[in-house]
């Protein structure tokens, strides 16, 4: 099966006179493309309808399997890679650097006057 895909293009004056038209072909379904000096700027397209009912809970039981393995504890230098603790010695290069303090509101400004 092909499919063709044709997309109006207009420029922005062009939808700026017939934004009412544009809008009616969007939402039937065209998409709408707006150019600014023959460069593609934007893309118009319908939005899809929101969803009435709730999504079915458990469709997807029994297709996954998790290991036993998943359940295992990590690995120490996986923790220590999380949560940030490293050895005494290592501790220094690992200190996490916290940012500067902004300057005060105003400081460095200089009126001028005229």
């Amino acid at each position: 099966m092909i499919y063709y895909v044709t997309m109006k293009v207009v420029n922005i004056a062009e939808a700026k006179a017939k934004l009412s038209e544009i809008i009616d072909a969007v939402s039937s379904g065209e998409r709408v493309l707006i150019s600014k000096r023959n460069q593609p700027v934007a893309e118009l397209c319908p939005v899809k309808s929101a969803r009435v009912h709730p999504r079915p809970v458990g469709k997807a039981a029994g297709a996954l399997v998790v290991p036993e393995a998943f359940f295992d504890p990590l690995p120490e230098d996986v923790v220590e890679a999380f949560t940030g603790r490293a050895e005494p010695g290592r501790a220094a290069a690992r200190q996490a650097k916290v940012a500067e303090a902004p300057p005060a509101y105003g400081a460095g400004r200089t009126r001028r006057r005229g």
